[in-house]
């Protein structure tokens, strides 16, 4: 696998339809694998480091595709954009290997974990296309209510700027870009410093089957470069999935983020909350594999787990058990779960949580076994029990493969915290008794987007709605919602009449936007 070592070269420029290379400055992206030779990190390619003025360029081209809705993709019917994206796909699919290797690299995904990205981004698309033509058979005809008729499209909103994440940088990416597009907006992604390599990839994809400008990437410092393009006033639709410190920033720079249609996936620290009557085998194998899965490096990982006090015992030793199990390598290797750390400073942030909970009266519970040890950027899942509010394990989502486990006595306690904490994206109840659990039902309903019962805290299936309460999440991403969120109604109506409803008859067939499929 070695010598399969990918080398993209990123220093390129992808903006009104262009793909050239860029005569600016360019950064360096290296891989946590130590590359034999050197002994130093692996360097993979290098991405343009844009500055402001080359950022502005590329909403500046998006805005002239979009033009007002007046552009040739806005203008477009749903079926030509549809076959532009489906083109897109092909062409996508055609570089699959590459893409797989440079995840594997890049940001250390295991294989299987690396290919599941790319497979299930291209399902998502094709999903996301046959709810475009499930929304037209369901909502495409003519409404009649007190003597006027109505027919609802939906229509795009605009410019989009979309900002990728590290960790899932295809799929969730793709998650909110791809339904933006399919919708008639134009868009503007801002790549990942880490995991930005795969988007590398796409740029002929897009430049060969989109009109110009339609989709544009920009790469570099966030800093540098996002508030210069909000600053503009050009973007429309501001789609995040990162951090809520700095949401808050990029949309401040807007001139009017009012009218910003805005999609953010934020932060999480889901719990995990083991009843006191839970299968404490199914207990212990769905939270190691929700908090460890891809390192704990998700959103939607279990962050936090709380075990009634009463099977605290039974509960730490089967689950010291089930990450005991769980293989420590490279991403390529066989029977591997745990890779190394992408994050340059994701070790030294994980170890001073470590060094801060030990200090408060934790320990590390499965020490004997290699927790916590450090291998480069690799690190070996660490079990720290007991944890109390006083640590910062307790409220900080450490996006790592550190567990923190706390005891509660009584539902109080569980509803304390719920009350207390800034986030609310998914719980995980563990439990053989529904009556029991129903409180905690009740009190979760209100405080996250999804409870999962004996199941591991996720995303997927896709067709689900994926939601958040509170800095956790602002809009449900979902097949069906994502269309939505990127669009809005629009209504063509008329007074009952002859005369109006032939004019509109002649109209639907005439017209682009009313002619559907």
């Amino acid at each position: 696998m070695y010598k399969r070592r990918p080398y993209v070269d990123g220093k390129v420029s992808f903006v009104g339809g262009v793909v050239e290379e860029f005569g600016g400055r360019s950064i360096d992206v290296s891989s946590p694998i130590v590359d034999e030779a050197t002994g130093e990190r692996a360097v993979l390619g290098r991405l343009s480091d844009m500055d402001p003025e080359h950022a502005v360029s590329a909403v500046q081209a998006a805005a002239r595709a979009w033009n007002r809705g007046q552009g040739a993709w806005p203008q477009m019917s749903q079926l030509e954009r549809i076959q532009a994206i489906e083109s897109v796909v092909r062409a996508l699919r055609e570089r699959r290997q590459e893409i797989v290797d440079v995840l594997m690299w890049e940001i250390c995904k295991t294989t299987k974990d690396a290919e599941k990205e790319f497979d299930r981004t291209m399902q998502f698309i094709e999903a996301s296309i046959e709810e475009l033509r499930e929304q037209e058979r369901r909502e495409g005809g003519w409404t009649r209510t007190s003597g006027t008729a109505g027919r609802v499209r939906r229509s795009p909103v605009g410019v989009m700027l979309a900002l990728a994440p590290f960790n899932y940088p295809f799929n969730e990416a793709y998650a909110t870009f791809i339904p933006a597009l399919l919708m008639g907006n134009t868009a503007v992604m801002k790549l990942p410093a880490i995991g930005g390599l795969a988007h590398i990839l796409t740029m002929e994809a897009f430049s060969e089957n989109m009109p110009p400008g339609v989709v544009n990437f920009v790469s570099g410092s966030g800093r540098k470069t996002m508030g210069p393009i909000m600053a503009t006033g050009l973007v429309d639709i501001f789609a995040f999935i990162g951090g809520s410190k700095a949401a808050d920033a990029i949309l401040k720079a807007h001139p009017a983020p009012h009218r910003v249609k805005t999609f953010l996936q934020l932060e999480g620290k889901n719990l995990g909350i083991v009843t006191p009557d839970a299968d404490i085998e199914v207990a212990a194998r769905e939270v190691a594999l929700g908090a460890t899965s891809y390192n704990g490096q998700r959103c939607t990982a279990i962050k936090l787990v709380l075990v009634h006090e009463s099977v605290k015992d039974e509960f730490l030793k089967a689950f010291k058990e089930k990450i005991a199990e769980l293989g420590v390598g490279l991403p390529w290797e066989s029977g591997v779960k745990i890779t190394p750390l992408p994050e340059p400073k994701k070790p030294a942030y994980l170890e001073e949580l470590l060094a801060d909970a030990i200090e408060r009266g934790a320990s590390i519970i499965n020490a004997d076994q290699g927790g916590g040890k450090l291998a480069g950027a690799l690190m070996t899942p660490a079990v720290v029990y007991p944890v109390d509010k006083s640590m910062r394990l307790w409220s900080e989502e450490q996006f790592g493969p550190v567990i923190p486990i706390a005891t509660y006595a009584s539902n109080d306690e569980i509803f304390e915290y719920l009350r207390e904490t800034p986030f609310g994206q998914q719980a995980a109840i563990f439990t053989t008794s529904g009556e029991s659990t129903a409180p905690l039902i009740d009190a979760l309903s209100t405080a996250v987007g999804r409870i999962n019962i004996n199941t591991q805290c996720s995303r997927g299936p896709d067709n689900f709605p994926f939601s958040g309460r509170r800095s956790s999440a602002l809009g449900t991403m979902s097949v069906k919602e994502a269309l939505k969120a990127f669009s809005i109604e629009t209504l063509l109506a008329y007074k009952d009449g002859t005369l109006n409803q032939q004019v509109a008859a002649s109209a639907e067939g005439a017209s682009s936007f009313f002619r559907g499929f």
